[in-house]
């Protein structure tokens, strides 16, 4: 049995665990399970792409965060719906 060894951040072996553990495995059956899906998959088993944002949207996660602008350009809740109505 062979052994790989990757040096990664504390916290993000420590998220990954967390993660992992929730699931009901821990970190070594999930890189198993990764290498599995790529040789059945002949290649990654997820898409690589980058994450393309609006500038409309990266304003939105931006306010989000920050806690800014979070009433939106409607007045009342029922201007809200009317207008996803309408769409």
């Amino acid at each position: 049995m062979a052994n790989l060894q990757i040096r990664l951040n504390d916290d993000l072996k420590s998220k990954a665990d967390e993660l992992f553990a929730s699931l009901g495995f821990d970190t070594s059956t999930a890189v198993r399970m990764f290498l599995t899906a790529s040789i059945e998959n002949n290649g990654l088993p997820f898409e690589v792409r980058h994450k393309f944002l609006s500038e409309e949207m990266k304003q939105a996660v931006s306010d989000s965060r920050n806690r800014t602008n979070l009433n939106g350009p409607y007045k009342s809740a029922e201007e809200a719906v009317r207008a996803m109505l309408d769409e």
